[in-house]
């Protein structure tokens, strides 16, 4: 586990540039929020998730459901720099018959934990799992990554609902993703869901608002929420779609879109150089 911000740094810079290499070589996928939840994913890997990469099925593991799982080549870029498989096997990312699909599949994957992409149904997924937890007296944590956009589905809110039912504080954070962008435009402007922070807190969750990309406001908010009692967390973080590549940032049509070779280069000279 890493133990300084400025190594955390470092990590998600390179989590960023294998991403942007993965994307390159695929021709396909979504860089806008894997390259926003980086840091969030960074953290987790790296600092406060309970994991063995060389041991996946590890049973008192914390498990982490990646529910935005278009997400996952920031979830594949770490698990590769962890340990968990060669970092050239990054390569294959949405080839036919690779294990490294466009959504997470926790078959041929292991150490994904759900497969998911249909959005709306992660935050259920780790529900259970944090059920699990407890009939099962294990001391594993459960975490989710959601995004804004999938903050429209409805079956979030009835897994918003039942989490306090079942009192999984301490059990169970989920974190929410929030770069203000999915893939048909601004988020306000496809279907509002703003104010999200009462919203969680209406349904009788505790809340934190913080700087997703700021490691001293990520690790105090995850280690806040592990160490909770009776109503589980949400952490909305603040993230910048595309983040770290300036032509990118802030831009929905960067999605689902990769960049070209072209792109890519200037994308990878300006994370090298720490520019955005």
């Amino acid at each position: 586990m890493l133990t300084c911000m400025e190594e955390l740094r470092l990590q998600a810079r390179k989590l960023r540039i294998s991403m942007i290499e993965m994307l390159v070589e695929a021709k396909s996928g979504h860089p806008g929020g894997s390259l926003s939840c980086t840091e969030i994913v960074t953290a987790l890997y790296f600092s406060e998730m309970r994991h063995d990469p060389k041991n996946p099925k590890k049973e008192d593991r914390d498990r982490f459901v990646i529910s935005k799982g278009h997400g996952v080549p920031a979830v594949y870029a770490a698990m590769a720099h962890a340990g968990y498989f060669s970092t050239s096997e990054l390569m294959t990312l949405r080839k036919t018959g690779a294990r490294l699909q466009g959504h997470p599949d926790h078959v041929r994957l292991p150490g994904i934990e759900a497969s998911t992409g249909s959005l709306g149904q992660g935050l259920s997924v780790a529900l259970g799992m944090a059920l699990a937890s407890r009939l099962a007296s294990k001391p594993w944590h459960t975490y989710c990554l959601l995004g804004d956009g999938e903050c429209q589905e409805g079956q979030v809110w009835e897994a918003a609902m039942a989490a306090p039912k079942f009192k999984l504080g301490g059990s169970l954070t989920a974190i929410l993703d929030y770069n203000k962008g999915q893939i048909d435009g601004h988020v306000d402007e496809v279907m509002p869901i703003e104010p999200i922070a009462d919203k969680w807190r209406a349904f009788n969750w505790d809340v934190s608002v913080i700087d997703g990309h700021r490691f001293e406001e990520i690790i105090p908010a995850l280690r806040a929420s592990r160490g909770a009692k009776g109503r589980p967390h949400m952490i909305i973080a603040n993230t910048v779609k595309g983040k770290g590549v300036s032509f990118m940032e802030h831009n929905a049509s960067w999605h689902g879109a990769a960049p070209n070779k072209e792109q890519a280069g200037k994308a990878l000279a300006e994370i090298k150089a720490g520019l955005v």
